[in-house]
């Protein structure tokens, strides 16, 4: 018989404030006005009036990290909440399954290895250059060029060939 640790029995149940706070690296007063203004709503419980506690799902920590770390990267958080709705509302997508890049001012979203969109810009599509394919790529082609066309240089002279 396989046994259940205390941590699978949390991610079942849920998680209590204080332990979310703890995990996360966030105070209270902030995981309480994130769940008032709704910018992550506990999943598996909210609270019931006085006396009652909030209870977190595993999901919801993990959104709520990544929100600490945006915060910690220099992001504001009207700009995450932007792009948390913009995830949410019109991408439809769990966060677990985007990777998000951040300069500190914007927020992108890498939906996949050729999509990313600029989550404060309204889901703007922007692109991104793997330099290192290009590289690889030309230098093939390169290879292939007449002696004529390489402008018939020493096999280790990194000279510019072109005018510019």
């Amino acid at each position: 018989m396989a046994r259940t640790s205390s941590i699978d029995a949390d991610v079942e149940t849920g998680f209590r404030g204080p332990t979310v706070c703890r995990t996360v690296g966030i105070s209270y007063r902030q995981l309480d006005y994130w769940a008032r203004t709704e910018l992550v709503t506990p999943s598996v419980r909210d609270a019931d009036g006085s006396g009652s506690q909030r209870m977190y799902s595993f999901n919801d920590v993990v959104q709520l990290r990544v929100i600490k770390k945006l915060l910690d990267a220099g992001v504001s958080l009207p700009k995450i909440r932007r792009a948390v709705d913009y995830l949410r509302d019109e991408l439809k997508m769990p966060i677990e399954d985007v990777t998000l890049v951040s300069d500190g001012k914007t927020i992108h979203a890498c939906l996949s290895a050729n999509e990313v969109v600029d989550l404060l810009a309204g889901g703007q599509g922007v692109f991104a250059i793997a330099v290192g394919k290009v590289y690889e790529e030309l230098q093939g082609r390169v290879r292939a060029f007449p002696a004529a066309e390489q402008g018939k240089r020493a096999p280790n002279d990194t000279t510019e060939a072109h005018s510019g």
